[in-house]
């Protein structure tokens, strides 16, 4: 296994670096972890059908494959890197459903344990998205930690890496981050977490 997070990393580097094949070598490599990620962008579903885990893969994949912002040093970075990317493209098409739509109005979105069941209903997604661009101008790094926590499902070890962070820090920015959002979504903040 790690033998594996090190030829993800040595790939993405390479690729981030001008090598063309290593792309597609990183991509059979980790494609079942892009489709893990998506799955927690959207495991609620998106009730309307229009976007699900393996036509989000698909998307993330065309944004990397035409990608030129980006330079990994780590497993770890590039996985954010793809989440964002995912994000990126779920919020796209909720504005492009929103505008299809009549009405709009804000509605609430439960905040639950450790922000694990947000529905993917694109009036949702833009009330998330709203509330994570507030945090990032706040705190860029507590946006960045929920963004690899909740969206890219990384660990607290991962998520330092990804960062260049300790572990500590992360810790303590993901129970400040979780706080902020509770309290941005109208929610309890959950327990022992500051307001």
């Amino acid at each position: 296994m790690s033998d594996q997070k090190g030829q993800i990393t040595r790939l993405a580097s390479a690729w981030s670096q001008g090598d063309k094949p290593a792309f597609d070598e990183l991509m059979e490599l980790v494609y079942d972890d892009l489709r893990r990620i998506a799955h927690r962008h959207i495991r609620d579903g998106d009730r309307d059908g229009l976007v699900d885990t393996t036509m989000l893969v698909h998307e993330a994949y065309m944004k990397l494959v035409h990608s030129e912002d980006g330079t990994w040093e780590s497993r770890a970075q590039f996985f954010a890197f793809c989440s964002k990317a995912m994000r990126r493209i779920l919020i796209d098409f909720a504005r492009a459903r929103l505008a299809h739509k009549r009405g709009g109005g804000a509605v609430r979105v439960p905040l639950r344990d450790e922000l694990s069941t947000v529905a993917a209903e694109a009036t949702d997604i833009l009330v998330i998205e709203d509330a994570l661009q507030k945090l990032e101008a706040r705190s860029p790094r507590m946006a960045g930690v929920v963004e690899c926590r909740f969206f890219g499902g990384m660990s607290v070890a991962e998520t330092a890496e990804a960062l260049v962070t300790s572990t500590r820090t992360v810790e303590r920015e993901w129970t400040r981050a979780r706080a902020y959002l509770a309290h941005a979504l109208g929610e309890t903040p959950p327990d022992g977490a500051p307001a």
